[in-house]
């Protein structure tokens, strides 16, 4: 049921209609071996396929439906540095570990930027993203983090202050900002397809449609779908929400560690150019302050791009459309007069603590999760430090792995209704 519903509700996606998909690739026949078999077609299965078979080793990836049919090809596109867990792993680790992190989290920025360069993605990559506070208590803290930021990693970011926020935004609801010139936005299922045109370039052995039902775990773990199965060395797993989604609950493990977030994403129809320059400075990208944050960005054919209505109860929100389009309103009530002819939404994954969760199963099983909504840019460095880790070299992935997670509460009749209670706290926050 679950999986219908939000296979109808991203068939009017925005992403899918402004792209031409190749054609499908063949599912799993039969039995292959390989070094490495990757679970997962989004951004750190790709990455992962990349970063191995820039190592030598042989790779086989499983994606049970099309690439970027997940989160990867439906969010909002924003290439963000750092952590939406980064207080939850600034409080776990050691000052100097915590600045390791954070550089790793930059190295994901730019290893982003450097495969788009490196295998001609066209994918609309433009740089600056803001974050703006809605209420002046918000604001304080956003101008501590920015402070926070300058002096614990010595990364710079342009305050916004009250007198300027209207020359960077022609919007009433914000307090004041900070700009980041060296995060960015793009459009992510263009994104995604690219890695994986490269990942088959480099000679991996792609395959959609090809759900895994189980893994036989061993010296030689099996990867097992309907029709088919791959017998490696070494597995990854990187399906995150989806794993145990698709006929077979292959790593139960996971599944507390994680839950699916409802995130919702509407699309204008185009503007004129000046009009689109008008709204936000610079084309930057915009995230809020808010524990359940609107953002939003202009597209390169000049539309709205406005997400939110996260949703941590599992149930897609009543009137949709309208109910993210007053959001969008009350942000830029100017653009009351265009229409929303693109809808579109799905599951995301997150922690309790927003930090990302890397860790092993067996000795030579890997899973990557977590990202919390950072994922565009973390998942690509995720997939190099999980290659590291197999080629022998730990150190990287063992520093995130450290990272503790408490676990949701077992069984659904309470872990959504626990998890909202915790999200209307956070909701009348915001209203203070």
């Amino acid at each position: 049921m679950l999986l219908k519903k939000e296979s109808g509700l991203n068939d009017n996606s925005y992403h899918e209609a402004s792209v031409v998909r190749p054609p499908a690739r063949q599912p799993l026949q039969g039995r292959v071996r390989a070094d490495i078999c990757v679970v997962g077609g989004g951004y750190a299965g790709l990455s992962s396929a990349l970063e191995f078979r820039a190592r030598g080793y042989s790779v086989a990836l499983l994606e049970a439906r099309r690439f970027g049919w997940g989160a990867s090809g439906r969010n909002g596109g924003q290439v963000l540095p750092g952590y939406a867990g980064q207080a939850a792993m600034e409080r776990q680790l050691p000052r100097e570990d915590a600045h390791r992190a954070w550089d790793i989290s930059i190295e994901a920025v730019q290893l982003l930027q450097e495969r788009i360069a490196r295998c001609g993605i066209a994918c609309d990559y433009t740089h600056g993203c803001m974050t703006l506070a809605t209420t002046a208590r918000k604001a304080r803290d956003l101008d501590a983090l920015v402070e926070h930021l300058a002096c614990a990693y010595g990364y710079p970011m342009q305050w916004i202050g009250s007198a300027e926020i209207r020359e960077w935004i022609a919007s009433d609801q914000f307090h004041a900002g900070a700009y980041d010139p060296q995060a960015g936005h793009l459009h992510p299922l263009k994104y995604c397809l690219g890695l994986a045109e490269a990942a088959g370039a480099a000679g991996v052995r792609l395959y959609e449609g090809s759900a895994v039902t189980a893994i036989r775990r061993g010296p030689h773990p099996l990867i097992k779908t309907s029709a088919g199965e791959v017998e490696c060395r070494f597995a990854v797993l990187a399906g995150n929400v989806y794993l145990d989604q698709f006929g077979g609950s292959i790593a139960p493990e996971l599944m507390r560690r994680i839950i699916p977030v409802g995130t919702y994403i509407i699309a204008t129809e185009p503007m004129a150019g000046e009009r689109a320059d008008a709204l936000i400075r610079r084309r930057a990208a915009v995230s809020d302050t808010n524990f359940v944050l609107d953002y939003f960005r202009v597209t390169a054919d000049n539309r709205l791009l406005f997400g939110g209505a996260d949703a941590f109860s599992g149930a897609t929100p009543r009137n949709l459309v309208e109910h993210v389009r007053q959001r969008m309103l009350a942000v830029f009530p100017q653009l009351s007069d265009l229409s929303v002819p693109y809808t579109w939404g799905g599951y995301v994954d997150a922690t309790i603590n927003h930090a990302p969760d890397f860790g092993r199963l067996e000795h030579n099983i890997y899973y990557l999760q977590g990202f919390s909504g950072h994922g565009l840019a973390l998942a690509g460095v995720a997939g190099r430090m999980v290659a590291e880790v197999v080629a022998g070299h730990a150190e990287r992935f063992d520093l995130l792995s450290r990272i503790r997670h408490a676990p949701f509460p077992r069984g659904a009749w309470i872990r959504k209704p626990a998890v909202a209670l915790g999200v209307l706290y956070y909701r009348l926050r915001d209203l203070l």
